[in-house]
């Protein structure tokens, strides 16, 4: 965005830049997408990543400001997320893996609804659901899609699957049922599989991120707020 490459160019003519090889912190200027793609590109690096609001939606985001950068960065409070990861199966019997922060969701491909049978650690929790799509969020992303469907706003250490909170170690199966007449697409983040017939989810505790957030505006403390309407 032109705001973001503005910024960038004031941040750089005052502080330099450097190579994100060699980078100690990740500094990304946008909007919650540009932070979602930062840490999706940055998920194995072990470099914590601080975002500055130059986009549109910027809940992941801390407040743009040109001075102190380097005392903020040294102030910065640590929220760990981990992403979930999605095996899905395709109709040609084909698996594919993708990591998603925010959310994995399934969605009807055509008029007809999806008739999904949902398992939680292998223990089928409803043997029919009958509805446009289900979906899996993590903390992170519980404040996006997640709220717009009337979800609840979820603490760091959940994922959101439909109607209830799960702990985060727990595996979440959805079979599709009638895959050929009403065909289901699955979605982590912006990677798609259509034509799905099960998917596997869990949180990777394997892969950690760091988010790095100014003073009294941590993750959780945005979660807490967005919860009494602030």
């Amino acid at each position: 965005m032109p705001a973001a490459q503005r910024a960038r160019r004031r941040l750089v003519k005052r502080y330099g830049d450097a190579r994100p090889e060699t980078a100690d912190v990740v500094v990304a200027l946008g909007g919650d997408g540009l932070m979602l793609a930062t840490l999706q590109r940055f998920m194995n690096s072990g470099k914590p990543i601080y975002g500055m609001h130059r986009g549109t939606v910027g809940f992941l985001m801390n407040e743009y400001n040109e001075r102190d950068l380097h005392k903020r960065l040294a102030a910065a409070q640590v929220t760990v997320i981990h992403p979930l990861i999605m095996r899905a199966r395709d109709a040609a019997g084909r698996v594919h893996r993708h990591r998603a922060i925010n959310e994995v969701s399934l969605f009807r491909q055509t008029y007809q609804a999806a008739r999904l049978r949902i398992f939680v650690d292998d223990n089928e929790r409803l043997a029919e659901l009958v509805a446009d799509g289900v979906m899996l969020a993590t903390p992170a992303g519980s404040t996006a899609y997640n709220l717009s469907v009337q979800g609840p706003i979820i603490p760091i250490g959940a994922p959101r699957w439909h109607g209830a909170l799960l702990p985060d170690h727990a595996r979440v199966t959805i079979e599709v049922l009638e895959p050929a007449k009403r065909p289901v697409a699955a979605v982590a983040d912006h990677d798609e599989v259509r034509s799905v017939r099960s998917v596997d989810m869990h949180m990777d505790h394997a892969t950690t991120m760091h988010m790095l957030f100014d003073p009294g505006h941590s993750l959780d403390e945005r979660i807490i707020s967005e919860q009494f309407g602030h």
